[in-house]
């Protein structure tokens, strides 16, 4: 879809349809709303009168025009609450909006940039939610489909300004909106690409397209590589499948002296959970426990596009986790990259396995501080379900800058507890560390096991098993990947820069 910044008056645009926001309990039309009220003889504030509108959150009406302005419809979208407007409701109402518009087969539309207005939002961030939220909000996934397509995909988006002054602002934040939605969507491929489609191997060329296009520095490290740097970690979790793992190192060279951001991504192209064989029931979904190495390489190829002056290092461990006669045991003893030893307790806790060798990898290479992106535990979506990612810290300052960054990038975030006390459960009898520590406190414990290997490092662990995926459509989420936290890594460079 193109999206395009023009000046002019939106009731004079010829199109598909055009859309404008209303706030809840607005007393009456205000701007580009009242403009077309008055060309469509008071229709718009009728139907207010009668409350078929009333301005709620992502509530859409669609309005026909019937000859008396040159677009054919106008579709009118609740803002909600006015004083509950955020950069967020935008993006959730955007996409809203495109999929309404999509549905009622428009194939080109306008609108203004809502909330840059009496909502009070920069007009720049205005913008750039209004890009995320309608290239986030249509993303579809049809690779492997044969069967056409229930409704035609929407081809140009205008997004029409008065003030000439403020074209500018709005171009610029329509490209950085652009680039990151884009990011996002990449990393929904990946995840919901079938595991046949999306190996260690075939994870490895993504990130090399990422590299080759953006201009990063790219190392694969291959298996005896991988034995020659001594991790054992990653490579019992990789020794029971016929696929080669491959351990991916993106960097984005943007200047300065300081050491560079890490982000670290979990790579499982498909969890079985070896041994400790996993349920059949949902199995399916262990497509996407790479998530989180998904989102590490789609956010670097968007940092590289939007040049911040930081330094930023990715890494993603990438294998399967199946069970076969060469693969590891509950019961065995493995020693990790830093020499620390872990006893196996279960092979479905293999994410955090993996993650051990990549902070120890990132630390020998002097990369600080650290964030990693993981769909580790099925206890963090007990705790927080769907709509939080699960916060770990060894460093309150770093964290808050991550939570910051979440929550300017919308993508939910929120601390638990890192109690020394939970260290108990991952005690071992035979080796430094067991890689589960129990039911009780699960994601806490695998965060603790995690801060084993991170150490003095500042680092941030985000479990993201409950907010990878998403069950149904909400805003600019739909049903799949969520890309998540793509975005959130994107702000972080941009914030620590």
């Amino acid at each position: 879809m193109e999206i395009r910044v023009t000046s002019g008056d939106i009731a004079q645009v010829a199109t598909g349809a055009v859309v404008v926001g209303l706030f809840e309990g607005a007393p009456q039309l205000e701007g580009a709303a009242a403009a077309l009220d008055r060309a469509l003889d008071g229709a718009i504030s009728r139907l207010m009168a009668d409350g078929e509108i009333k301005g709620k959150a992502s509530e859409a009406t669609l309005v026909h025009t019937l000859g008396k302005l040159p677009s054919a419809r106008v579709l009118v979208m609740g803002l909600g609450k006015k004083e509950d407007l955020s950069l967020d409701r935008l993006r959730a109402v955007s996409g809203d909006a495109c999929r309404a518009l999509r549905r009622a087969g428009v194939t080109r539309f306008a609108t203004v940039s809502h909330g840059a207005g009496v909502g009070g939002i920069e007009p720049r961030a205005a913008a750039q939610s209004l890009a995320e939220g309608a290239i986030l909000g249509l993303y579809t996934f049809r690779r492997h489909m044969t069967r056409p397509p229930e409704f035609k995909e929407i081809d140009e988006l205008l997004l029409v300004e008065r003030e000439a002054e403020k074209l500018s602002a709005l171009e610029q934040g329509v490209r950085s909106g652009r680039i990151t939605a884009e990011a996002a969507n990449m990393a929904r491929d990946m995840v919901n690409e079938p595991a046949n489609f999306m190996t260690p191997a075939q994870m490895a060329e993504a990130a090399r397209e990422v590299a080759e296009q953006h201009g990063l520095a790219i190392t694969v490290l291959e298996r005896e590589q991988m034995q020659e740097m001594g991790m054992g970690a990653l490579l019992g979790v990789a020794q029971g499948s016929q696929q080669p793992p491959k351990f991916i190192v993106l960097e984005y060279k943007g200047g300065g002296s300081r050491t560079p951001l890490g982000l670290l991504g979990k790579g499982l192209t498909f969890d079985s959970g070896g041994i400790s064989i996993k349920p059949a029931e949902g199995m399916q979904e262990m497509k996407g426990d790479m998530a989180g190495g998904a989102a590490v390489i789609a956010a670097m190829g968007a940092i590289a596009q939007l040049r911040p002056p930081v330094n930023v290092t990715g890494i993603v461990p990438a294998t399967e986790n199946l069970p076969s006669g060469t693969a590891y045991k509950p019961g065995d003893t493995l020693k990790s990259m830093g020499g620390k030893t872990i006893e196996v307790i279960s092979t479905d806790a293999e994410g955090r396995l993996i993650l051990a060798d990549a902070l120890c990898y990132a630390r020998r290479q002097g990369i600080s501080p650290l964030v990693d992106a993981a769909t580790l535990t099925g206890a963090c979506v007990v705790a927080l379900g769907d709509v939080c990612t699960g916060a770990f810290t060894n460093n309150q300052e770093f964290l808050n800058k991550v939570l910051k960054a979440a929550g300017t990038a919308g993508e939910k975030t929120w601390q638990l507890p890192m109690y020394v006390e939970y260290k108990e459960q991952n005690k071992s009898d035979v080796a430094d560390v067991k890689n589960t520590g129990g039911r009780n406190a699960g994601a806490i414990t695998a965060a603790q096991f995690l801060a084993e290997f991170a150490e003095d490092t500042p680092w941030v662990h985000l479990d993201i098993a409950g907010t990878a995926r998403s069950e149904k459509e909400r805003g600019y989420t739909v049903k799949g990947a969520t890309g998540t936290p793509t975005r959130t890594f994107i702000q972080l460079a941009l914030d620590l820069a």
